[in-house]
């Protein structure tokens, strides 16, 4: 049961709001911290019953249970014994630096650097339309960083022992105490020397000065497969770089881009050309031979083919990376008109042209417009 007014101790009136509670609390723990008084003694109680007031007070439940009887429960939910000096309310500094500045009391667990995985890599590869329809297998030369072949990434010099470091006493991390008007604050921070890992090669390996990983120049072959689109990434699981005191790798991630075509252009799983007909082949029909990433293939004109009708061979476009089924090809014919023509084939044509070949059966703007707004 409480010995004094919790209100009293915090120093506030009974209808002090949350914020007004918290700012008194802070005030009260930052003058009588034991770590910055010269009665330790003295200022344990008086911490603990501010401590004490505050985890009620600072609790909606157990403020309304004070306020209603002038105690709180005890047991399970209830909180008459706050333990000692010791406890979550009354810690020791760190506790405290960690309330007024939310930053986290780093234990030695946490400074302590364990294996470490190696950084990820990227690797922008250029590559052609044609392999990237049939996929193929390129090689590419990167610089990383590797586990010293010399000591196998231990860092230590062959035969000789990994120690603890002696500049943080094998914690990884290093306290420092300043001196503020608020009292002595400390901060830990990693240990340079070992570079958090609290432990040190007793003689440092003369290839890579104790580091365990150096630079490298590494040639791998990659496989492409077919189908690969701009953008498209290749994960290569442990080409990365070395992980540090003993970590995995990490991945190289090759990135593909496609370099332009003169001839095909693509679209997704599409792909497209042009070819030019002639006349005759356009008006009478005929089959001609159009060109593909697979080769030469076989397309049907119909007669009367205008200049600029697009044909689409199903199945004759790019293949698919998941999948069987592939895109299609699109073939736009343009007409050709002769520049120069033989005495015979002028001749024929004027007969052509005699006998109505130059009439052109287009309807008048105005029947194309009431066609338009015809009712189905």
């Amino acid at each position: 049961m409480p010995t004094r007014d919790f209100y009293d101790v915090l120093g506030v009136d009974r209808s002090a709001s949350e914020a007004d509670i918290k700012k008194a609390y802070r005030a009260l723990a930052r003058e009588h911290h034991p770590d910055v008084r010269e009665d330790k003694s003295a200022a344990e109680l008086r911490f603990k019953e501010i401590n004490e007031a505050y985890a009620v007070l600072s609790d909606r439940r157990k403020r309304d249970a004070y306020d209603r009887f002038g105690t709180v429960p005890s047991g399970n939910g209830g909180f008459s014994d706050f333990g000692g000096f010791g406890s979550p309310f009354a810690g020791g500094f760190g506790d405290i630096f960690d309330m007024f500045f939310n930053e986290p009391r780093s234990s030695t667990a946490r400074h302590r650097a364990g294996p470490a995985r190696g950084s990820d890599l990227r690797y922008d590869l250029q590559i052609s339309l044609e392999e990237a329809f049939t996929g193929a297998t390129r090689e590419i030369t990167f610089e990383h960083l590797a586990a010293c072949a010399a000591c196998k990434g231990s860092g230590a010099e062959p035969g000789t022992l990994i120690v603890r470091c002696e500049q943080c006493s094998g914690t990884g991390a290093v306290r420092h105490v300043r001196q503020t008007p608020f009292g002595h604050f400390a901060t830990q921070s990693t240990c340079q020397a070992c570079n958090g890992a609290g432990q040190r090669p007793q003689t440092p390996c003369h290839v890579c000065h104790g580091h365990g990983r150096r630079d490298t120049t590494r040639t791998l072959s990659v496989r492409i497969p077919a189908g690969v689109d701009n953008g498209s990434r290749i994960r290569v699981a442990g080409s990365g770089e070395a992980g540090e005191h003993g970590g995995s790798q990490g991945d190289l991630y090759v990135y593909l881009s496609i370099k332009p075509h003169p001839q095909f252009r693509r679209d997704g799983p599409d792909t497209f050309t042009e070819i030019v007909a002639s006349f005759p082949q356009a008006a009478l029909g005929s089959q001609v031979s159009v060109p593909s990433l697979e080769g030469q293939l076989k397309l049907t004109l119909t007669p009367g083919t205008q200049s600029g009708t697009s044909y689409r061979l199903r199945g004759h476009g790019m293949p698919r990376v998941r999948g069987s089924q592939r895109g299609d090809h699109v073939v736009t014919v343009y007409v050709a008109v002769p520049t120069k023509l033989s005495r015979r084939q002028r001749e024929l044509l004027e007969e052509y042209a005699r006998a109505g070949g130059d009439h052109i059966e287009e309807k008048s703007f105005l029947e194309r417009v009431k066609e338009a707004f015809k009712p189905d």
